[in-house]
């Protein structure tokens, strides 16, 4: 029994190791190459020399793109917090007949090609734009509604996972105590969901933070994203700059996990819903 349980261990270290090793090569690759000094228009890997001449020359409009991504990202955060949460809240604990097709329906757009979707919100906006008066494509709104689109499934998504596991003895708890309907969800329902809350905004910021297929479509001159511009700059001139604000924000990217972490902690994760 003891030489299986040894064999499984060291298995599951392996498969842990490659599975890291998967993940996290490309992005020491990009990271390390991004020391490399002068202006070539391809990858040495590793460096001839290590230099920082790569970030000192970062263009300004990566910098622009990447103001313009953090300003839609969390735009769309907050709007699909406001559609998800109510919804989900709605189909877990609602007696309306077809929860599960209601459920479908905003799980749908996960489903969806993301290159689908662009066209989709393309032909959409030069439809309606002329009736309303108004520029979707090209346009800072037009960009945050169809991120929108894109990052609400997830927000829904997790809270239902987290409502599902609730355990609602606690509600009844408080009500059987005397608290009001309010305090009860205030003092109770809500610091109880508040892992999936914050775990579905970070997802909706990811994914619009993260958007090409759609974004591609919808750019405009002045409303690019950074994912955008990179796709754009790798495709057609490449710059070792590139790689510079790409670590940039693999490292802001990586905080943010991290300190999001911190926060609410991963075993509060475990922990939602109670003891079943």
């Amino acid at each position: 029994m003891l030489h299986y349980r040894t064999r499984r261990r060291l298995f599951s270290t392996l498969v842990l190791i490659v599975a890291y090793v998967t993940l996290l090569s490309p992005i020491a690759f990009v990271m390390i190459a991004s020391f490399d000094y002068g202006q070539r228009a391809y990858v040495v890997f590793p460096p001839d020399r290590f230099t920082l001449d790569s970030y000192w020359r970062i263009p300004m409009r990566y910098w622009d793109s990447l103001w313009i991504s953090v300003r839609v990202a969390l735009l769309c955060m907050l709007i699909s917090c406001a559609i998800g949460i109510p919804a989900a809240i709605g189909i877990v604990r609602s007696n309306l007949p077809g929860k599960a097709a209601l459920l479908a329906v905003f799980r749908a757009p996960m489903q969806i090609p993301a290159v689908v979707s662009g066209v989709a919100f393309l032909h959409l906006y030069y439809l309606i734009g002329p009736l309303l008066g108004l520029q979707f494509v090209g346009s800072f709104v037009g960009m945050v509604i169809a991120h929108v689109f894109a990052a609400t499934p997830y927000v829904v998504g997790t809270l239902v996972s987290v409502l599902q596991r609730f355990n609602y003895e606690l509600e009844e708890a408080a009500l059987v105590l005397g608290a009001s309907r309010w305090g009860t969800f205030r003092q109770v329902t809500l610091p109880m969901l508040k892992p999936g809350i914050f775990a579905g905004a970070l997802y909706a910021f990811m994914i619009s933070f993260a958007e090409v297929p759609i974004s591609v479509f919808l750019a405009g001159s002045r409303m690019v994203t950074f994912p955008v511009e990179v796709f754009n700059s790798m495709l057609f001139d490449f710059e070792p700059s590139i790689l510079a604000i790409s670590s940039i924000v693999t490292i802001l990217s990586l905080t943010l996990v991290w300190l999001s972490q911190w926060a609410v902690g991963l075993d509060k994760f475990v922990q939602v819903g109670g003891a079943d």
